[in-house]
């Protein structure tokens, strides 16, 4: 039987006074006191992590960036391997969540190693969730799958509720991505029904959004907008800025396929300016995509298309982003358009066959190079 959800990155008194559904906003005022008033090196690293938390998931980055590193400091200065590792992990999601995806997978590897080495399990499996995650929106499915596969196991034996959906909707979006809709659309629904149960509001929002994504794609629009208004209310009532702006994104990629190019170019737009407010350009990027997708339907420029297709080629192999950089070239081979950028024609694909050994510096390989304090220290 799987347990409530609860959040493991409230930890000492945050974690009994917060809840997984907390608003970011009380989670914030609650850490801030906490870290005010903190007595040891320990609670002041609890308290910095629940801090760069909040201000991850409202956008604020530049302080959630502050938090994560002084709690790091803290925690090492407290010996305590387990909410180093939380520390880390906090700084390698934020890291991936501004598309710094090699830093990403540097501080998460390191994670899992503290999180080992201080018998915290379930920080280890966060943080080997988060490589699988990054690897995932590269496209490395190869390399990740089967991590993803392992890590559901375990959230399954131990009956956790949230690394159950996690998991359940990461596989799920690697079958809507390799063209498995329906296993896809039956592993969305799972994790869908397992959060509501669990009462996991925030994975139920991203559950129902891979939902609405592989309806749409089998042909119901209506139900999947549905499905995204229902998630959107989730994100709006928890203050949940990126997922807030994903739930966006998505309403447009719906409206496009319907045909609802004026509509989905609105959504898009919408969608983009959200992304650029909270320093994320992943998600900046993919709804530029879709914005260069609606003007060409539109009866845009053939030359202004091709030209924005190319800098989003190179955006895309920038972050790293190999599916969405493959999804530019679809685009511009459905639309008979040549490149203009030498560059963007030239980029070759870095992932691992099926069944080859991952390279150094994929999510299986990473390690922190040059120790923590290459990582952990001032910005470059």
């Amino acid at each position: 039987m799987n347990t409530k959800a609860f959040a493991p990155e409230y930890q000492g008194a945050l974690g009994s006074a917060l809840s997984v559904n907390s608003s970011y906003e009380d989670v914030l005022s609650a850490a801030l006191a906490e870290q005010a008033c903190a007595a040891s090196p320990l609670e002041y690293a609890r308290a910095a992590l629940a801090v760069a938390e909040a201000n991850r998931r409202l956008g604020r980055t530049d302080d959630a960036e502050r938090a994560w590193r002084s709690g790091y400091r803290a925690a090492r200065e407290a010996g305590d391997a387990g909410t180093m590792a939380w520390t880390l992990w906090s700084g390698g999601t934020l890291a991936r969540q501004r598309g710094a995806l090699r830093l990403a997978r540097r501080l998460l590897s390191a994670a899992a190693e503290l999180g080992a080495a201080g018998g915290d399990r379930i920080a280890r499996g966060y943080a080997l969730a988060g490589l699988a995650e990054t690897g995932r929106i590269q496209g490395d499915y190869a390399a990740v799958t089967e991590l993803h596969e392992q890590l559901l196991a375990e959230a399954r034996e131990h009956g956790e509720t949230r690394h159950i959906v996690w998991a359940l909707e990461g596989l799920a979006q690697i079958r809507r991505n390799t063209g498995r809709l329906d296993a896809a659309l039956a592993m969305f629904r799972e994790a869908a029904q397992i959060a509501e149960e669990g009462g996991d509001r925030r994975g139920h929002a991203w559950a129902l959004r891979g939902t609405a994504d592989v309806l749409s794609a089998l042909g119901d629009t209506g139900p999947a907008l549905e499905k995204l208004s229902r998630g959107e209310a989730i994100c709006r009532e928890m203050d949940l800025a990126s997922a807030l702006a994903y739930n966006r994104k998505m309403r447009g990629n719906v409206l496009y396929r319907a045909g609802r190019y004026e509509e989905a170019r609105a959504v898009y737009t919408e969608a983009r300016d959200r992304f650029a407010a909270i320093g994320e350009p992943r998600g900046a990027a993919l709804s530029r995509l879709g914005l260069v997708k609606c003007r060409a339907r539109l009866g845009g420029s053939r030359a202004e298309t091709a030209a924005e297709l190319d800098v989003l080629h190179a955006e895309f192999d920038r972050i790293g982003l190999h599916y969405a950089r493959d999804g530019v070239e679809k685009f511009r081979a459905e639309e008979g358009l040549a490149t203009t950028s030498p560059y963007a024609a030239r980029v070759p694909d870095q992932r691992p066959a099926a069944g080859a050994a991952a390279p150094a510096g994929s999510p299986l390989t990473a390690r922190t190079e040059g120790g923590l304090s290459a990582v952990t220290g001032s910005q470059q």
